[in-house]
């Protein structure tokens, strides 16, 4: 896998082999704010400075810091590093090697 994750495929499945184009895609300058909105990107906002009732790092008078060990998505979840994958995934048995950190 591009990851560097070593996994079986079944034989039923198909692939393409060769390069994705547009590889330029990455290069380009949005410029300002507006540019993304026309694509249809909305603005990234830090839980941080959002209110209690809409993330669990938001709250708090002034800058405040996270408040809990870990940071969290907006759901709960367990973010930067964290595993998130379930430990008795079906698709377990068909991985070889996990990826290299």
């Amino acid at each position: 896998m591009p990851s560097g994750e070593i996994r079986l495929l079944s034989p039923n499945c198909r692939a393409t082999v060769g390069q994705v184009g547009n590889t330029d895609c990455n290069n380009i300058t949005i410029g300002k704010a507006g540019r993304n909105r026309w694509l249809g990107r909305r603005p990234h906002v830090r839980g941080v400075v959002k209110n209690p009732v809409d993330h669990p790092h938001g709250g708090g008078e002034g800058r405040a810091p996270i408040g809990r060990k870990h940071p969290v998505t907006p759901w709960g979840r367990p973010a930067l590093g964290q595993k998130t994958r379930s430990r008795h995934k079906y698709s377990d048995a068909l991985i070889i090697r996990r990826r290299k950190r």
